[in-house]
């Protein structure tokens, strides 16, 4: 019995080497982007799976593993001088579309002064590019 964990331990092992690699912290928020003032940080969902057996009756080393992933862009933060917003990119419905669009909206009746059109411009460019890329 301790022979078939061993092999099973070993198998686990080698699926998960060099995972840590793979998954990092810059995997679910992406490298910045800069754009005059303002910085664009891609988010995205990661899941992954994994499974590993191994029999080693009247074999000498039986055992099988794999392991699959994905990686999708969900959203953007943009953070700029004018404040911080998180722009969803997956799954946009009319309501997502109304809550990303309240602190412009709230902007406009406190007076507070608008995003340099031309950068926001580019901030929407970019992530109609990312949008299409899914």
């Amino acid at each position: 019995m301790a022979e078939k964990d061993n092999t099973f331990q070993n198998t686990v092992e080698a699926l998960f080497r060099g995972m840590d690699s793979f998954i990092t912290t810059k995997t679910v928020v992406g490298e910045a982007i800069h754009i005059d003032d303002t910085i664009l940080l891609p988010l995205v969902d990661v899941s992954f799976g994994v499974g590993a057996g191994a029999f080693a009756e009247n074999a000498k080393n039986n055992a099988g593993g794999g392991m699959g992933g994905k990686i999708s862009p969900s959203a953007v933060l943009v953070i700029s001088k004018n404040g911080t917003r998180l722009v969803n990119i997956k799954n946009q419905d009319a309501v997502t579309k109304i809550i990303d669009m309240a602190p412009d909206l709230i902007s406009r009746f406190t007076g507070k002064k608008e995003e340099d059109g031309y950068t926001a411009e580019k901030v929407e460019h970019i992530i109609n590019q990312e949008a299409d890329k899914e």
